[in-house]
Parts: structure tokens; sequence; C-alpha cells
């Protein structure tokens, strides 16, 4: 999971340090982070989050203390290097432009702005913040009904239009995981490596426990008291083959804006369970047999198929 990088800010603002946000606002051939990815800078030189993965984070820490020194904004681009590239893992290089903000008057990024932001990032409210690249106004915006930003919020990129960069701040992707059950012994821990929240939910408390699960959240009760708000950053797998258990979730998820619906079983098995949740949604957003097919067959192979396929769903949504 990535760290809470404008929570980090504020933090150290409040506690009577300065502090400058670090975004990379535009990438060109094979730079290692997307646009939105961010890094804090302390008065004192402390980091959190990254830029790049190494290659320009020393040149951006600079950058940032001149901007606390002097109380500017300022657009910088870098050129990774094929040589620093290769020493940080990537096979060649690539550029970034990368915009430094301090926090604090104009025309620097208000406190009370950051506030709102990291607020709206606590509650899972999708935000963003576009900056005007020329003038350093700024506006926090909703998602819209229609129009180039909506469509920037749907597709989870944040970038530059017209001069003004819109940095998206959408909440933590979650995937709900319905069923204790070994498949998921499996899956919590690669969706975490992915950058999902994990949340095991299960009635049995033989199969619920946090020995079983150390690194995902488990919940050991029926999915309609511990499931929790299914939003469209949110992707549900249902794995017990059991409908006592399945179907109360996969009905809520259906009722929800959930992002991903799948569904362990057979093909007849789930034929079976359209048959049951007929009425409930549309039931063909319930991804069943769940995975892709690459010939799984052991419990981590299947949630690999499951992974991928939750992980196309997210980024990929119109495939």
């Amino acid at each position: 999971m990535e760290d809470d990088i404008p929570g980090t800010a504020l933090q150290w603002v409040r506690s009577g340090q300065r502090a400058a946000l670090a975004t990379v606002v535009e990438t060109w051939g094979s730079a290692p982070r997307r646009p939105g990815a961010q890094m804090a800078v302390s008065g004192s030189g402390a980091i959190a989050g990254s830029m790049s993965g190494g290659c320009v984070e020393a040149a951006v820490v600079t950058e940032a203390l001149d901007a606390l020194a002097d109380g500017r904004p300022r657009l910088l681009t870098y050129g990774v290097s094929d040589g620093d590239a290769f020493a940080v893992g990537l096979a060649c290089g690539g550029t970034i432009r990368v915009l430094v903000e301090p926090v604090g008057p104009d025309p620097g990024l208000p406190e009370a702005m950051l506030a709102d932001l990291v607020a709206a990032r606590a509650a899972r409210r999708a935000l963003a913040l576009c900056t005007d690249l020329a003038s350093w106004d700024r506006a926090l915006t909703a998602p819209p009904g229609d129009g180039p930003l909506a469509e920037r919020f749907r597709r989870g990129q944040s970038g530059v239009d017209d001069g003004v960069f819109t940095a998206l701040h959408l909440p933590a992707p979650r995937l709900v995981v319905i069923g204790a059950v070994h498949i998921a012994q499996a899956l919590a821990p690669m969706a975490r490596i992915a950058g999902f929240a994990p949340i095991v939910i299960d009635p049995r408390p033989a199969f619920a426990t946090t020995a079983r699960f150390p690194d995902a959240q488990v919940i050991a009760d029926w999915p309609p008291e511990a499931l929790p708000a299914l939003d469209a950053h949110t992707g549900l797998a249902a794995l017990t083959h059991d409908p006592k258990i399945d179907d109360p979730a996969l009905r809520a998820a259906l009722a929800s804006p959930a992002f991903y619906i799948g569904a362990l079983g057979s093909r007849r098995t789930h034929a079976a369970r359209l048959e049951r949740l007929m009425g409930a949604g549309d039931a063909a957003r319930i991804h069943g047999p769940i995975g892709l097919d690459i010939g799984a067959a052991t419990p981590a192979e299947i949630a690999v198929a499951i992974l991928a396929q939750i992980v196309a769903a997210r980024r990929r949504p119109d495939a």
C-alpha cells in the first residue's frame, strides 16, 4: 500500500515543521512512476514517498528545500539516463516533469486546502487537485458527471490538460474476500503486494483467524453484518462455494458500484448462481468462473488468475 504522502506533509506542518510536496506531472519513455506519484520533503530534509525509484530523489529534495526557502513552487524536468535507470532496476531511461510546492502562503499550496484534501482521502472521497502551471491557481474538484475530467477520474489517470495539472486523489483500492479458504490465503498477501487492502470475511471462526491471514483485516461474521461500504474502488471475490455465505455478499456487490465482482465455481455452479441472483442487479457483472483462464490448478495459481483479472478490471475497465 502506498503511504499517505499528503497526510505526512500535513502532519509535519502541524508539528511546526515546514513541508513541500513533489508530484510527478508528466512522463516520457520508461520513467519509473506514473503521473500523480508523490514525495513529501520536510524542512529538515526528511522524505516520504518517491519520484523515480531512486535516481532523481536527491535533486528533488534540494529543489524542495529551495522552495521552502523562497516560498515559490517550481516545475522541473529530469532525464533519467540509461545508466541511472539500470542502477535502479530499469532497462532504459526516460524523462519526468515534477511539480514542487511548498505548503504555505500564496503562491504555495495553502495549508487549509491540503487539510481538506487529507480529510477527503480519509473519508474515501475522490477529489482532484487542479493546478494551473502558469498562475499557480488551484482548486479541489469532485468527480464531475462528464467531460475530460470525468474521464480522468474514470480511468484513474492524473495528467496535464491545457496547462492545468490534475492530480487525482482516489480512495485506496480494497479487495473484499468472502471465504477464509486456501485460495484466500494465497490471494490476500498477493493483493496487498499489488496495492490492495485485503479484507477477509467468513462467519466460521475456525477459518477466519489472524493466524491464517496475518496481513489482512479479518472479520469472523456473516457478510450482511461484516461488509464495508462497497464503493467504486472496492472489488469483491466470493470463494466459499456456499450460497449461504457467498450470495448475500454478491447481492450487496451487485447493488454497489464495486469495480470488480467475481465468484468461484464451475460453469454449472455459476449458471445456478445466476438463477438464484435473478433480479438482484446486473448479474453479468459477476466474473464466473472467477479469474483469467490460465490453466491454474493449485490455490496459489488460482489466486494469481484472480488477481490478474482484478487488476485488468481496475486498469482496463473498457477491455
